[in-house]
């Protein structure tokens, strides 16, 4: 791997573990969901080498997760995340996607 590219990888690594760890336990509803995606989309991009940042909640997991006071907490089941990072001549993408076999929010290397 050239140097560029593990560094990019690095760098997505971490901005897909932070995501999922610094958001997971956020409370929201189905009215705070557009904003929700959208600050965490806002929140990556400022990040250093983030091109782009794609942030899907899932609408009927929060839908089948709302308690009796109308609001659930964002679990990582209902991430469907996509970041692109670019250092020095290496671009990279990733993603956070549930998969069911498993039960398991996976991050993976496009």
């Amino acid at each position: 791997m050239q140097p560029d590219r593990e560094r990019a990888l690095f760098e997505l690594g971490i901005k897909l573990g932070a995501l999922y760890h610094q958001y997971t336990g956020a409370p929201l509803n189905m009215e705070t969901l557009d904003s929700l995606e959208r600050a965490i989309e806002k929140s990556v991009s400022v990040q250093p080498y983030v091109l782009s940042a794609k942030v899907l909640i899932d609408r009927s997991r929060v839908q089948d997760k709302l308690n009796k006071f109308g609001y659930c907490e964002l679990e990582g089941r209902m991430l469907d995340v996509r970041i692109e990072v670019q250092y020095g001549s290496a671009k990279v993408a990733g993603i956070i996607r549930y998969d069911e076999e498993l039960d398991y929010p996976l991050m993976f290397v496009e």
